[in-house]
């Protein structure tokens, strides 16, 4: 069967995780850390020691989830509609009380013939940020030439994936095993509209 990956963050990746758990089409799931970059002259990290010194703040990367999916049953458009369904672009760092430059939200690809549909996406969200106009009358009407100093700026991003680095098992499926956790999204509102399976 043939199946693509694509990457995602954007708050608490084990929130994330369990939001594309539940997608159809979806075959498998994984937390771990993006693009982990070390310092010059610091020796490089992988797996979950990498992992745990971006959650920390000692190594520069991105906390997200890997998304292995079955492009039949689910395309990348639908991908994206759902992260940003949970996940404001418009966030500088993070959602929730996971905030840091390692919750930015983004979009990390493997293929090259991603990145168009990406971008694609990526100026869709960013347009659809600006505020609409308010008339006199306290109508509000959609104005496209509205002050672009009120627009707001959308913070969601496209890279290319350098490295995925997947947290130890103790990680994965963090809110399956902790279904006491508080979280920032709504799980039990998105499965009363429908909107994940189970």
């Amino acid at each position: 069967m043939y199946t693509k990956r694509i990457y995602f963050s954007g708050g608490s990746a084990y929130e994330l995780q369990e939001v594309f758990e539940h997608v159809t089409g979806v075959r498998s799931t994984r937390v771990g850390c993006l693009n982990a970059m070390p310092a010059e002259g610091d020796v490089p990290l992988s797996g979950g020691a990498a992992f745990e010194a971006v959650l920390s703040g000692r190594l520069q990367g991105v906390i997200g989830v890997e998304v292995t999916f079955d492009p039949k049953k689910v395309d990348l458009s639908m991908l994206l509609d759902m992260l940003f369904a949970v996940v404001s672009p418009y966030e500088p760092d993070g959602q929730g009380t996971a905030r840091g430059s390692m919750y930015q939200v983004g979009i990390y690809y493997e293929q090259a013939e991603d990145e168009p549909q990406l971008e694609y996406h990526l100026n869709f969200i960013a347009s659809r940020g600006k505020p609409p106009a308010a008339t006199c009358a306290k109508l509000t009407i959609n104005d496209p030439v509205s002050d672009q100093r009120q627009a707001r700026k959308c913070y969601a991003r496209a890279r290319r994936l350098t490295a995925f680095c997947p947290a130890d098992e103790k990680y994965q499926h963090y809110l399956a095993q902790h279904p006491e956790a508080v979280t920032f999204i709504d799980f039990k509102r998105l499965r009363e509209l429908h909107v994940l399976e189970g």
